[in-house]
């Protein structure tokens, strides 16, 4: 029988990429040489250091200009709230998002549900499989989630025909 996942999985190889070459940016820029602006990367978290919410905010830009090169959906970052650090030094730590909430999850399944299409949505730890009969089914599946959820960078995978 036909099946897909649904998942939210980033390319964090990618995303590392993307988070040293915004490092050697700060690091050359001339706005930059003497502030505290750095930036930096461990696991799922992106760290960004500055000196004011301003100096942030352009450590920000330069952070999605590279994701956006190098072809990472910018809607998997989840900035959290700027802290103060110490001094007048500020931090702000974005998280990457990886997997499907369970509350998007039971949105997904409950929107394949109403589509009236031949095909059954299941719930899979951080990831949603959808199975049906007919390939043309899951694919007009695929389309109806694309379409409905376009606030999560979804993708499709392990495609089994």
């Amino acid at each position: 029988m036909p099946s897909f996942d649904t998942v939210c999985e980033p390319n964090m190889v990618e995303v590392k990429n993307a988070v040293e070459n915004a490092a050697k940016e700060i690091g050359t820029r001339f706005d930059f040489k003497g502030t505290s602006a750095a930036i930096e990367v461990k696991e799922k978290e992106i760290t960004l250091y500055g000196d004011a919410d301003f100096q942030l905010q352009q450590v920000m830009d330069i952070l999605v200009g590279k994701l956006a090169k190098r072809s990472v959906d910018v809607r998997f970052l989840d900035a959290g709230d700027v802290q103060k650090v110490g001094g007048d030094k500020v931090k702000q730590v974005v998280k990457v998002r990886s997997g499907i909430e369970s509350d998007a999850a039971k949105k997904i399944q409950k929107l394949i549900k109403e589509s009236k299409l031949k095909v059954q949505a299941s719930i899979q730890g951080d990831a949603v499989r959808v199975t049906g009969a007919k390939r043309d089914d899951l694919q007009a599946a695929m389309a109806i989630v694309r379409k409905e959820m376009a606030d999560l960078p979804l993708s499709f995978s392990n495609f089994r025909d």
